[in-house]
């Protein structure tokens, strides 16, 4: 998980140590992420800490690297890490940098961990990876932030054009404007509302196919745990059974199942 120390990294990491995954959590800073570490290895999960700047793509490779000598195999990466540059009321003076920083810490850096990890999931057989993106759009004040973003949404589509029909899975997910430190303090959303989506991206197929055994308790954890209202549950069931008889595919077809679904979340369960 990336930007694991704080915000929806931090509530996912927490969220999937309970139910069992070990963990590698990044952040910029090895220290960030202590609070983190320390709460999950208290549940009894594996965990390793790993720091990056992801503007410093070389930086990025060294920290790839140090997880290959983990000697583990990484089953699911949630790219959540990003970066806001500026907010440009005069956008027809945007600087080149906005994009320059944008691109490598939105777009560049995830891209690289995607392809490092891809290919070992797909010799395997199985993985999971989810893009963090953003819906935002008609708004040249944030040019560089949501360029950025558009390029890693035809990366990861792209990408999955090439693997759908097997059981490795790469999806986006929107968490929509939320109270972090990206988003700031007057977003309309908490970052709890933006979990189902997440974590049903990251945990929707087993073996390629929808565990009936293992979803519905998944999901009415999620809805108990961030006091989502109880109807949610039937609604969201009810919108993956349209989707499973629409859909016989996988890969990032099943986008759509999280987009749909974190769209309940953000609206239900603000």
């Amino acid at each position: 998980i990336t930007g694991a120390a704080r915000g929806i990294g931090y509530l996912t990491a927490k969220f999937m140590a309970e139910r069992g995954c070990n963990l590698i959590l990044h952040s910029r800073d090895a220290n960030h992420t202590k609070k983190v570490y320390d709460e999950v290895c208290a549940m009894g999960v594996k965990a390793f800490c790993v720091s990056a700047e992801l503007s410093d793509l070389d930086a990025v490779k060294k920290m790839l690297e140090e997880i290959d000598s983990f000697g583990v195999e990484v089953d699911i990466v949630l790219n959540n890490a990003g970066m806001q540059i500026a907010y440009r009321t005069d956008y027809f003076a945007t600087p080149v940098e906005d994009y320059t920083e944008s691109f490598k810490i939105n777009t560049v850096a995830p891209a690289m961990i995607c392809y490092h990890f891809l290919p070992k999931m797909i010799k395997k057989g199985f993985g999971r990876i989810l893009n963090t993106t953003s819906g935002i759009r008609l708004e040249p004040e944030q040019a560089g932030y949501s360029a950025s973003k558009a390029a890693l949404d035809k990366i990861t589509i792209d990408l999955g054009s090439k693997i759908n029909g097997t059981d490795v899975m790469i999806n986006l997910t929107d968490p929509g404007w939320c109270r972090t430190d990206l988003g700031g303090p007057n977003a309309p959303n908490s970052p709890e509302s933006a979990i189902p989506g997440i974590v049903v991206g990251l945990i929707f197929f087993i073996s390629g196919l929808v565990c009936t055994s293992v979803l519905p308790d998944v999901l009415s954890s999620v809805i108990t745990e961030f006091a989502l209202p109880s109807n949610l549950y039937e609604v969201i069931w009810s919108l993956i059974a349209i989707f499973i008889a629409q859909f016989k595919t996988y890969g990032v077809i099943s986008t759509l199942v999280g987009v749909a679904l974190l769209s309940l979340g953000l609206t239900l369960g603000k």
